[in-house]
């Protein structure tokens, strides 16, 4: 029987060495795996990509915003603690949210303010701040640096108006605001409501008002 002659390879043009077939195995062998490796990991990936596709379908979403409704006396109570000055708590009627209530001190002239945020039942913003032991440019920073409009008496309580629903210039949330003084604390109410909404929110917090006289 004749013997087979070797295979010669093309791109030697001669037949491959003991050494050179071992070698060219081995090589072989190493892309294998390395294409296997390559084809477990898009796997995986799609795998891990179904379950997250998988989760974000069973988990119910809302196109509607999220609303805090925080409970303004809860943080009042912890706030006061060291501050002399009653913090004011509007009790306010059905339909108004508060988003936000916090301590808040401005770096610019060191003023330290008790605001709450709310939301009002035409879904306008009113803010409350009341400036601890402020100063007149703390108060006119807060509105945007506007001129005063007029005077209103709300519940015994008088109160410098500020508005600026006609302006053209850009005062921010300050499109109506009330200020009033009582012993070291000065009082102001800014948002977008309207004024009947702000008359509310003024009448709400008389008491604090009338405990700092």
């Amino acid at each position: 029987m004749a013997r087979r002659e070797p295979r010669v390879v093309a791109e030697l043009g001669r037949p491959e060495t003991p050494e050179e077939t071992a070698a060219r195995k081995a090589d072989d062998a190493v892309k294998r795996r390395q294409r296997q490796t390559v084809k477990n990991l898009v796997g995986s990936l799609v795998a891990t990509l179904a379950v997250v596709a998988v989760i974000v379908l069973l988990v119910p979403r809302s196109d509607a915003p999220i609303e805090r409704d925080i409970d303004v006396a809860a943080v009042a109570a912890q706030a006061q603690v060291g501050i002399e000055q009653q913090l004011a708590v509007p009790e306010l009627p059905e339909g108004w949210r508060s988003n936000d209530a916090s301590l808040r001190t401005r770096e610019a002239d060191g003023v330290t303010a008790w605001y709450a945020g709310y939301l009002t039942p035409s879904d306008e913003y009113a803010g409350m701040y009341q400036g601890l032991s402020a100063n007149p440019t703390w108060t006119a920073a807060l509105l945007a640096n506007t001129i005063a409009t007029g005077v209103v008496t709300i519940d015994g309580v008088e109160w410098t108006v500020y508005d600026n629903r006609e302006s053209d210039a850009d005062v921010g949330n300050a499109r109506y605001g009330l200020v009033a003084e009582a012993g070291e604390s000065t009082f102001v109410l800014l948002g977008t409501a309207d004024p009947e909404e702000f008359d509310t929110l003024a009448r709400a917090i008389v008491p604090a008002i009338d405990a700092q006289r």
